[in-house]
């Protein structure tokens, strides 16, 4: 008989029962008496699994779905292992995404949302070579967080925003406040320092300057005379 096997396929071949060997893309000739032929795909395929209702460490729910891509490795063993390799597959990917998303707090898995899915590949890596799949990759579609959460983590990020407003407030008034008492210190020690900055507002033209020279209704000169 005459075997035509495609680049994305391999076929195995087994005669009585028994497994002969792999036939790889292209064309073969075998004979057909007592043999039987089973077409294998081994281009990438795409699993997706659901959203998984899973609890935390701290016993929140969360919602976590993973998508990965696939593809067969080894044909006899994808073939003959068990029943269905990717269902086997997706059955350990929800075990231990069950047992990694446990392990963790909700803190320290919205942290590790790009360190868990190596975490994800290690744990199913014996299960998928059992059945002679190769994970090419592992990603989280989805963290979802029940809306009460989300409304507590809004309302505390909210809070934390206000109190640092109101921190910088403060600072800026205290900041203010020094800086004043030191110029009081300044002018207190140093007079001739209130004089020049008299001079530098004149210059400035920016606002009105008396000067006087005494008591209010004293003659300068001398003479005894005082204004009524």
């Amino acid at each position: 008989m005459q075997i035509v096997v495609q680049e994305w396929e391999r076929v195995l071949l087994y005669r009585d029962g028994r497994f002969e060997e792999v036939l790889g893309a292209g064309r073969h000739r075998r004979l057909r008496w007592r043999r039987r032929r089973v077409r294998v795909p081994v281009r990438p395929r795409l699993l997706v699994v659901p959203s998984q209702e899973v609890l935390t460490a701290d016993g929140l729910s969360v919602k976590v779905s993973l998508t990965v891509a696939a593809r067969t490795a080894d044909p006899r063993r994808w073939y003959e292992a068990v029943d269905d390799a990717d269902g086997f597959l997706y059955a350990a990917l929800q075990i231990a995404l069950r047992e990694a998303v446990g392990a963790r707090t909700l803190d320290e898995l919205l942290a590790a949302r790009d360190s868990l899915p190596d975490d994800l590949r290690g744990r199913v890596a014996g299960s998928a070579e059992a059945v002679g799949v190769a994970i090419d990759s592992l990603a989280l579609r989805d963290v979802m967080v029940p809306a009460e959460l989300r409304r507590a983590a809004a309302e505390v990020a909210t809070a934390r925003a206000q109190g640092q407003a109101a921190l910088e407030r403060a600072r800026s008034e205290v900041a203010a406040t020094r800086a004043l008492a030191n110029a009081a210190r300044l002018v207190a020690e140093q007079p001739a320092l209130l004089q020049l900055r008299t001079l530098q507002a004149v210059e400035a033209g920016g606002a009105t300057v008396v000067l006087t020279q005494g008591p209010a209704g004293v003659d300068p000169a001398g003479t005894g005379r005082r204004d009524g």
